[in-house]
């Protein structure tokens, strides 16, 4: 069964770097993709960043230019740096990965930027 684990998350000022890791079980070449998630107190789990398993990327408009996804298949890790982090970005962070019909989600990191 494949497991993912996530770490990195913390507390940071406004305008602070975090870089999250997602730690997974298995080779991440044998997902489809990979990808980040978060989900704010009292709303819905909202795509972050995507990473396919040929290397293309996609971001949330809100992330774009301070959010990068990035690999190493080597340790079967995926992160996510982020910079200028805002209050806004607050959120349990979910790594997710796709392998043909099946989903799998990690625990999920909590990220809080103060102001």
């Amino acid at each position: 069964q494949v497991q993912l684990v996530e770490s990195g998350g913390g507390l940071v000022q406004a305008g602070g770097s975090l870089r999250l890791s997602c730690a997974a079980s298995g080779s991440i070449f044998s997902f489809n993709h990979m990808g980040w998630y978060r989900q704010a107190p009292g709303k819905q789990r909202e795509l972050v960043a995507t990473i396919t398993y040929s290397g293309s990327t996609n971001y949330a408009d809100s992330v774009k230019g301070r959010f990068t996804i990035s690999r190493d298949t080597a340790k079967n890790t995926v992160y996510l740096q982020m910079n200028s982090l805002k209050p806004e970005d607050t959120a349990v962070y979910y790594c997710r990965a796709v392998k043909s019909r099946s989903d799998y989600w990690g625990q999920g990191t909590q990220v809080t930027i103060s102001s």
